[in-house]
């Protein structure tokens, strides 16, 4: 696997990371097995990954928690540990975000509540520093913590040793660059896929112009790119599959139609169409990493796989306008059509 080096840090980064979500269990994700996803971290790593990436919120703590556990039985320089601060739900502090499993989230992102939540992640996760803090989500509601005051908080923890470099997500231009003001950020998680692509627009540009590095999340939409999931899956009531809409059977039917027509593709390359996927999703200008969620050794290891594979030009093209050409067969309007 051919590391990338994050611009403007010591870091050299796998173009594949580990997304956590699910680890943390919830009524968003069922069937969550600890000593599984513990082993499935530990193969991800084994297979070259080196980038974790977590969250406080991913199970209130417990995804964390899970990292920190895995993380005992590798060296510790060898992992780059990605979490987060801003979803908080310890009091009412900052803006209503959403319920889960019964616990009322806010957005907040004020220097009292920042702190608290580094600390509370650095003894989950076991360590004494985080490698990289992304801000989770913004904060937009009215009489919100002005940037200025979350960067400034921020950079005190980085002088002081807690985390190493600091990042956002679900951050838009304007943003980004009151976060420049005090100080520099690194990266921006955002979500992109080869379906959900509207990041191209001016985020991609404009984190390429500054040298600010993209994790994208859901490259594979929660599993839908990977042609597994056909017509007659369903999922539980409550799992988070059920809110998106490329799930919805007039949208999946031409997905994977087009999936199915991308064998040929899939036999030149010797790889499965997660791969393929994921290999034309870190192919895209500005991408540097794909975070893939997973919860079992054997798909972390078949998406390790995809940093190895090199698309030609015309392929990637070929794909894009597979995609391009398939959004326009689809009613965006027509969200209960059978």
């Amino acid at each position: 696997m051919t590391y990338r080096r994050l611009p403007n840090t010591s870091l050299d980064v796998s173009p594949i990371g580990l997304g956590t979500w699910a680890i943390g269990g919830g009524e968003w994700w069922s069937g969550s097995d600890d000593e599984l996803s513990e082993k499935t971290i530990l193969t991800a790593i084994d297979s070259g990954i080196n980038l974790v990436d977590t969250a406080p919120c991913y199970g209130f703590g417990h995804s964390e928690e899970i990292v920190g556990r895995a993380l005992k039985h590798r060296r510790r320089e060898d992992v780059i540990i990605s979490t987060k601060c801003g979803l908080w739900w310890e009091d009412k502090r900052g803006a209503y975000s959403f319920t889960t499993s019964g616990v009322d989230v806010y957005r907040s992102l004020h220097p009292e509540t920042i702190t608290k939540e580094v600390e509370n992640s650095l003894k989950r996760l076991g360590t004494d520093y985080i490698d990289i803090l992304h801000t989770h989500w913004q904060e937009e509601h009215q009489g919100h913590t002005p940037i200025s005051e979350t960067m400034e908080c921020l950079m005190s923890l980085v002088k002081a040793g807690k985390i190493r470099y600091v990042a956002v997500s679900n951050a838009d231009c304007t943003q980004m660059e009151e976060y420049r003001a005090v100080g520099p950020i690194i990266a921006n998680q955002a979500k992109y896929s080869m379906l959900d692509n509207k990041i191209e627009k001016s985020l991609v540009p404009y984190c390429t112009k500054h040298k600010i590095a993209i994790f994208a999340y859901s490259p594979l939409e929660q599993g839908l790119l990977t042609g597994k999931i056909r017509m007659g899956s369903t999922f539980l009531p409550g799992e988070a599959r059920n809110h998106i809409h490329w799930f919805q059977p007039h949208k999946r039917f031409p997905v994977l139609t087009m999936l199915d027509s991308w064998g040929g593709l899939c036999e030149k390359y010797s790889c499965t169409l997660t791969q393929l996927v994921t290999a034309w999703t870190i192919s895209q200008r500005g991408i540097t990493c794909a975070l893939i969620g997973s919860r079992k050794p054997h798909h972390i290891i078949e998406a390790a796989r995809a940093g190895d594979i090199s698309l030609d030009k015309e392929d990637i093209e070929f794909m894009r306008q597979s995609v391009e050409k398939m959004k326009s067969t689809i009613d965006f309007t027509n969200r209960k059509r059978q």
